[in-house]
């Protein structure tokens, strides 16, 4: 079998499976597997494929069929120009995620602060998002799943982040702030994308969001438990000016407003994101 007729069967199955962006899917996996992007398959593609890598090649796109995600299959993802590993058991990055990484480099940029607390830290693309955009920052991001935690540490290792710790703890516990090395504290910046869909729409999400874990993703009966506890339990580690700032979902705005400011904080603003939703809310502790 040649390439062309090897890269056009992968299409054709990902399109009966219902798969959108076939082509791309189709193109990511071939380079997995041949080393040859859609530039090479053009002019290579009348060239026999290698008898020995054609299963490989056919098994991931029949995975991909079953609603796999791409970016488990891959074992990588791009997150702000940074290779992030993930597979199963960890979040994958968003592009709507980028947002919350580039409001709290720009607010500490702009007042020369350097501490920040990541909650939820996932894969540590928060943490390494604002790394790059901010190198002077120190950031100790907090993590409960012991399979994210192996990615995060993996991915602070493979862009080499000395600036970035990672440390085990419930984010929900009343308990965990005690976690953070000595000395840390007060800290800067509070960040977090944390779990935010509610429970009871779990079920509805697409089928290739149903392979990422449930405790990424399920932020209790309304989604807002995670913006509770955080405003309740650790706001006592942040200095007085400092930011706090959240990944919301599209319609969360009012309500973790209205959290935000029970919990004392001020000058609420909200950042919409490429499809012009409200997408990052920050604010500030009063001085």
């Amino acid at each position: 079998m040649t390439y062309e007729e090897l890269f056009k069967k992968g299409k054709e199955t990902l399109t009966k499976a219902g798969v959108d962006n076939t082509a791309f899917d189709a193109a990511c996996l071939f380079e997995k597997c041949f080393s040859l992007d859609k530039t090479a398959i053009l002019i290579h593609g009348t060239s026999p494929a290698p008898e020995k890598k054609i299963p490989k090649y056919l098994a991931l796109i029949e995975k991909r069929a079953s609603g796999r995600p791409l970016q488990y299959l891959l074992g990588e993802w791009e997150f702000l120009s940074l290779p992030v590993k993930v597979g199963e058991g960890v979040l994958i990055p968003r592009p709507e995620t980028e947002i919350l990484c580039e409001t709290a480099a720009e607010w500490l940029k702009a007042r020369g602060k350097t501490k920040v607390l990541d909650l939820c830290g996932g894969s540590g693309a928060v943490a390494l998002g604002i790394a790059r955009l901010y190198p002077a920052a120190q950031i100790i991001s907090v993590e409960l799943s012991d399979s994210a935690l192996y990615y995060l540490n993996e991915n602070i290792k493979l862009n080499g982040f000395n600036s970035i710790t990672a440390v085990k703890g419930d984010v929900l516990s009343p308990t965990a702030p005690g976690l953070l090395p000595e000395g840390f504290a007060p800290v800067d910046a509070i960040v977090s994308n944390p779990p935010y869909i509610p429970t009871q729409e779990l079920d509805t999400l697409q089928r290739e969001v149903k392979h990422e874990p449930k405790m990424a993703l399920d932020g209790g009966a309304d989604g807002l438990d995670f913006y509770r506890a955080i405003c309740r339990h650790w706001l006592k580690l942040l200095s007085k000016g400092g930011l706090v700032a959240f990944e919301i979902g599209y319609n969360q705005s009012p309500a973790v407003s209205q959290i935000m400011k029970r919990a004392g904080l001020e000058n609420i603003r909200i950042s919409r994101d490429y499809s012009n939703h409200p997408r990052v809310i920050a604010a500030t502790l009063p001085e």
